[in-house]
């Protein structure tokens, strides 16, 4: 891995263990066998998905997320409102794979992703087929390119979301926002629209299961959640931050950071390795590069209404 990419010390061990109730065997199997019927709709669907009207496309798309998610047995509010059609960035704290799905369920999206992900099985293919962009993440020259797609799409009245800490964290520590993709905004003046995700037990505490973190492999995070019961996904649309607000992407870095994460500085969890703090190459003022995050999203379309819950 490139020194320049951000890391994060969470650890499945310290993380991602599960407090609450756990589901049977049968269920589990269950809820991966629906998810993974959702998968191949999703790859057999996308091409006359294609031929729908926006509105249409985007609400269909909208409720396949949510039920995705729901097929692991995790409920989903979302709260407030994308707003208005137009370019935005959208930036979310990042957690979990899930917050793929998580995202596009209030927000339909085109994602951004990790060049590897197009050969992972099953779920590459249907990446490629909803449009995906991929960049080359461990390439900093590749960042060029990367801030000139995410400027162009804002320029062209998409929303796009990145997830600024650059890595996921398991929801209970937490990352600094990384400067460099606010420069898109700026140059491409559209507002900043800061967007909290939560995995929570019924009790309103963080949920471990979820947590997608250091060098957990897919299939164990996969078997995680669909054990886990009790666990919800929230989604919050904070208000947007309007262009011309910050002059520079420090400062609006600063701004969409607190609001998603607070005030207070990032924090650790007993049993999670500190690490020292390495500038980022893509932190710094002289590049203006967008951080490359473990995910991306590109979304064209306003979601169909302003919160939902899917069914219990």
């Amino acid at each position: 891995m490139s020194v320049w990419l951000p890391t994060s010390p969470c650890t499945p061990g310290a993380c991602a263990g599960h407090e609450g109730g756990t589901a049977s065997v049968p269920r589990a199997v269950l809820r991966l066998t629906a998810a993974v019927a959702l998968i191949l709709l999703g790859i057999l669907g996308s091409p006359p998905l294609r031929l729908l009207p926006a509105g249409s496309r985007h609400t269909l798309v909208r409720a396949w997320s949510a039920a995705l998610v729901r097929a692991f047995g995790i409920r989903i509010t979302v709260h407030g409102s994308p707003g208005p059609d137009g370019g935005r960035l959208l930036v979310p704290n990042h957690i979990s794979w899930l917050d793929i799905p998580l995202v596009a369920a209030a927000v339909p999206c085109r994602m951004l992703a990790k060049s590897d992900i197009r050969d992972w099985p099953v779920l590459g293919r249907l990446a490629g087929r909803a449009g995906t962009l991929f960049i080359e993440r461990d390439k900093i020259r590749a960042l060029p390119a990367t801030v000139e797609t995410i400027t162009g799409a804002l320029l062209a009245g998409d929303r796009v979301t990145v997830f600024p800490e650059g890595s996921t964290w398991c929801g209970r520590a937490q990352g600094t926002f990384r400067r460099a993709a606010f420069q898109s905004a700026l140059d491409a003046r559209v507002p900043v629209q800061p967007v909290r995700l939560a995995y929570l037990h019924r009790d309103g505490t963080p949920a471990g299961a979820p947590a997608f973190v250091g060098d957990d492999p897919l299939t164990a995070s996969l078997w995680r959640i669909a054990r886990a019961r009790g666990v919800r996904a929230e989604v919050r649309l904070l208000p947007r931050i309007p262009p011309g607000r910050y002059a520079h992407r420090r400062d609006l870095a600063a701004a969409a950071q607190q609001a998603v994460l607070g005030a207070s500085a990032p924090t650790l969890l007993p049993g999670i390795p500190t690490q020292p703090a390495a500038p980022s190459a893509t932190d710094r003022d002289s590049a203006n590069r967008p951080a490359a995050s473990v995910h991306h999203w590109v979304s064209s379309s306003p979601a169909a209404a302003n919160s939902f819950r899917t069914p219990s």
